[in-house]
């Protein structure tokens, strides 16, 4: 007879560092960006560790070409941190895969996931995750779901920046998942866009993947604490 060996798991070191009361994961071709850093003078300390951050994905961009096409659309998308910030976004990941489905050409999809906090009235976390997108509107493939870390909703728009905006023209596909706090008075929006408006699936599959990683209660602390952090 043989056993399993029990499974194994490494830690990054982030898991130490103070939480924004939501635990999760991405997938490999993630790289985490810190906010503040990116928006901060190019001579500033947190300015270097922006380019230390970045310096990985960079090096795995396939080609010279990419990486320059990658430096022009981050250019763009730090004009959007600003925004971000004073809207409650406390996360942000730059995404960089390859495109090796059955029809694709081999090019480098990128995207950006983000996780923002929301305010809402206090209610069940099922009518709350229901609530965020009953009104919402251009939100379709809307969808109800009990995750590990309690209900969500899951939705999809697809939007074209206006030409004031500065910002390119091009369709930003964007995948949502709504997931309500148990304190009931707040709401984690994860957000996972990109330009790669054909790989809709693709992108749906991977935020829902992180999705079902997701917990609001440290998993390295004692049972015992979790309870305690739950009482009102």
């Amino acid at each position: 007879m043989t056993t399993t060996p029990p499974p194994r798991f490494l830690l990054d070191l982030s898991v130490n560092a103070p939480g924004e009361g939501i635990w999760f994961a991405t997938p490999p071709g993630f790289t985490d960006l810190p906010l503040e850093a990116l928006l901060a003078p190019p001579d500033s300390r947190e300015a270097e560790r922006s380019r230390e951050a970045l310096a990985p994905f960079l090096a795995s961009a396939p080609d010279e070409v990419t990486r320059q096409r990658f430096i022009a659309q981050l250019a763009t998308v730090q004009r959007m941190f600003h925004t971000l910030c004073s809207e409650g976004t406390v996360h942000c990941s730059l995404g960089l895969h390859r495109d090796d489905t059955g029809d694709g050409d081999g090019g480098v999809l990128l995207s950006l996931f983000t996780i923002t906090w929301v305010g809402t009235a206090r209610a069940p976390r099922g009518v709350t995750a229901a609530r965020a997108v009953a009104s919402a509107e251009g939100h379709t493939h809307i969808e109800y779901a009990e995750l590990p870390c309690g209900p969500a909703t899951f939705s999809e728009t697809v939007r074209t920046a206006s030409g004031e905006s500065g910002l390119p023209q091009e369709p930003l596909l964007q995948h949502h998942a709504h997931l309500p706090h148990p304190d009931g008075a707040d709401l984690a929006l994860l957000t996972l866009s990109t330009t790669a408006v054909a790989h809709r699936e693709y992108y749906r599959g991977i935020l829902r993947h992180i999705s079902t990683l997701v917990s609001f209660d440290d998993p390295l602390s004692p049972a015992s604490e979790q309870e305690e952090r739950r009482r009102p």
